[in-house]
């Protein structure tokens, strides 16, 4: 007996939790709000799942929900968001930062936080979440060659940031 649409959507949307919550986190530099955010993807993935096409990777479609969840936020709680990621960064324990590797990545997330939205996302795709070019382009609805673009951008931002400091 051949599972249903359903469970199918169901099994590759728990096999994608942790790349989810990780691409969330990324994008909203806070840990609640990426929960947040991928619960409301998965609840949109399942309500929508008749849009999602059965023999077919549901990863780019489901991250695409994500995303575009997550601008859709944006447009509405620019301006709450920052003061909870400004608050988390004031919170930080500044003893800490003597350890280099700590510093070190504090750093770079910073470093990163400094690079426009578009740059970041598509290193996060690519880069953290191993997505391909192709599905990172899919994802953000942009040509493959603009995702290459942005990521050679960031890395040459970061390179720049981070061999001054």
């Amino acid at each position: 007996m051949e599972p249903d649409r359903s469970n199918l959507l169901r099994e590759q949307l728990l096999a994608m939790l942790p790349g989810l919550r990780g691409y969330a986190r990324a994008l909203t530099r806070d840990t609640h709000a990426a929960d947040d955010l991928v619960q409301q993807t998965v609840m949109r993935a399942l309500a929508a799942e008749t849009q999602w096409q059965q023999g077919t990777n549901a990863r780019p479609w489901v991250f695409t929900i994500l995303r575009n969840a997550w601008l859709g936020g944006l447009r509405l709680a620019r301006q709450s968001r920052r003061a909870a990621a400004e608050a988390a960064q004031a919170g930080h324990d500044h003893a800490a930062e003597e350890q280099s590797g700590q510093a070190a990545m504090r750093e770079l997330a910073r470093a990163m936080d400094d690079l426009p939205a578009a740059q970041r996302e598509a290193l996060i795709l690519v880069g953290a979440q191993g997505l391909s070019i192709e599905e990172a382009a899919a994802i953000c609805g942009v040509a493959a060659g603009t995702i290459k673009a942005r990521i050679s951008r960031a890395r040459h931002a970061l390179r720049t940031k981070l061999d001054r400091g």
